[in-house]
């Protein structure tokens, strides 16, 4: 593990390095406050560190304090190098953040086990960040495609019809549906239909671009945001996804099968609100079924958003 010394005193500052060089740790060391914060600013500053109580430009005490108004996830643990041994010295220091003190002159063993202590404290901060993104994982996205959900699919749709409102660049949005896919389930088994769903998300998904956002929007049906799209982007873009989809056959326990979708796009326009948008793209799945599946339509929302569906929206049982 990186960790910092700040101290003014060169003699003392190179005891630490020694003794924490013999520990395996790798060592940054400045000579004053102010070289300290600097260390503290960049984006892989160490997670430990030894501050020496009294120092050039800023004091240990205020490195801390300016440490710990930091907006970071990660936490550094930190410990005062001290001569002051006034209880309400040592309070000062704790409540300006500091983790621990030491005093001088330091006694090598206690800096180590005080030191391990900081390393088991960081260690659980990990496991708790690691936690709470598996949490954040399980809350945004689909467990079985690793797509983003219904939920959170919808809420970047908004997101970005919001931006839009402010940039004018455009918004396409599309709803792709597999083909026949209870056929696919009826015919090869449930575990089988598992199989083409992760492997038509995992097409898709290599489709877009970084900016874009892909989600399963329930059963085998997908909504993709298209940021900065008109009809024309929009269009190629579905065009792209379902030939990813369709060109290579997905390969189960059973053999190869093909797979297609249906895909219904549409542009975002002024007074169109998020679910009329939802609805129009919906249309236009209705209507690329309706003209014999695995192609694309589109509908232009400007001349949609003032006629009545051209479908019935979400329909029971649609293959």
């Amino acid at each position: 593990m990186r960790i910092l010394i700040a101290d003014d005193n060169a003699v003392s500052r190179r005891v630490l390095e020694a003794s924490l060089q013999n520990w395996d740790y790798e060592v940054i060391s400045v000579d004053d406050g102010q070289a300290a914060w600097d260390v503290f600013q960049s984006d892989d500053a160490p997670r430990l560190a030894i501050l020496d109580w009294e120092m050039p430009e800023l004091t240990g005490p205020e490195v801390c304090s300016m440490v710990r108004q930091r907006n970071r996830d990660t936490y550094t643990y930190i410990l005062l190098l001290t001569s002051k041994n006034e209880k309400k010295d040592l309070i000062e220091g704790m409540n300006a953040g500091a983790d621990d003190y030491i005093a001088k002159p330091f006694d090598q063993q206690e800096l180590r086990v005080r030191l391990r202590a900081g390393q088991r404290i960081i260690d659980l901060q990990d496991d708790l960040l690691v936690a709470r993104e598996a949490l954040r994982q399980q809350a945004t996205h689909d467990s079985l495609t690793g797509l983003k959900n219904r939920g959170t699919i919808v809420e970047m749709l908004h997101m970005e019809m919001a931006r839009d409102q402010r940039m004018h660049d455009g918004l396409g949005l599309v709803i792709l549906d597999l083909d026949l896919f209870k056929r696919i389930n009826d015919t090869y088994g449930h575990a089988a239909g598992d199989t083409v769903l992760k492997e038509c998300a995992n097409r898709m998904a290599s489709c877009v671009r970084d900016y874009d956002s892909i989600g399963r929007y329930g059963g085998e049906e997908f909504l993709i945001v298209l940021p900065g799209c008109d009809e024309h982007c929009t269009v190629a873009q579905a065009e792209r996804m379902l030939s990813a989809i369709r060109t290579e056959p997905i390969m189960l326990e059973s053999g190869p099968v093909f797979v297609t979708a249906s895909l219904g796009a549409t542009n975002l326009v002024s007074g169109v609100s998020g679910d009329k948008l939802i609805q129009i793209a919906d249309d236009a799945l209705y209507r690329a079924k309706h003209n014999g599946r695995n192609r694309v339509e589109f509908i232009d929302a400007n001349i949609a958003a003032s006629e009545a569906p051209i479908g019935s929206g979400r329909i029971a049982g649609r293959a």
